[in-house]
């Protein structure tokens, strides 16, 4: 059963954090964006591995400052509005984040930047997860985020090649792939 499983304990267990938790949960999310932010550096994107760390730790740290007042443990509905309100405000402003990476090329009718953008918001997601403790969900995350950053990459190719029509990533345009270039 779904209630089983240790994301789904007490508020208690999950926001009543004392210092070496916190420190675990700002550093587990620090980490992930640094993992996620090598990979971006790897492949020359705008957003490396300092930008990421600290994407990811700025979430994890608005959550967890958020979460962590005894008041709220006591006040369910309370402690939901907020964990709400973090997930709303977080995840909106990186959003703003996000769109700034994107660029579009009106005369090559192409856009680029758009994986770079979702890199930055779910980033950000798994530093809420992190900050929340819920491990489950960051590891399942995390793997899921490098299949679909490194092991999709060649598979998308070859499809793009195969059907000839574009990828979304690169506003439909076929190009990059002819000339070797990837945005």
């Amino acid at each position: 059963m779904l209630t089983d499983l240790p994301y789904f304990a007490t508020a208690e267990k999950y926001f009543d954090i004392g210092v070496i938790d916190m420190i675990a949960r700002l550093c587990a999310a620090t980490v992930i964006g640094m993992l996620i932010g090598l990979n971006r550096d790897v492949n020359g994107k705008p957003t490396g591995m300092r930008t990421l760390a600290l994407v990811s730790l700025g979430a994890a740290v608005v959550a967890v400052v958020a979460v962590h007042f005894q008041d709220l443990i006591d006040h369910p509905d309370a402690l939901s509005r907020v964990v709400q309100g973090i997930l709303q405000g977080v995840l909106t402003g990186i959003g703003f984040i996000g769109a700034g990476v994107i660029l579009r090329q009106p005369e090559s009718m192409s856009v680029s930047g758009l994986t770079t953008a979702a890199t930055v918001w779910i980033t950000a997601a798994l530093g809420i997860a992190c900050a929340l403790a819920a491990w489950h969900i960051v590891v399942i995350a995390t793997v899921l985020t490098f299949i679909v950053l490194i092991a999709l990459k060649p598979v998308e190719l070859f499809l793009v090649r195969l059907v000839g029509t574009g990828d979304a990533e690169n506003g439909d345009n076929p190009e990059h792939l002819r000339t070797g270039t990837d945005r």
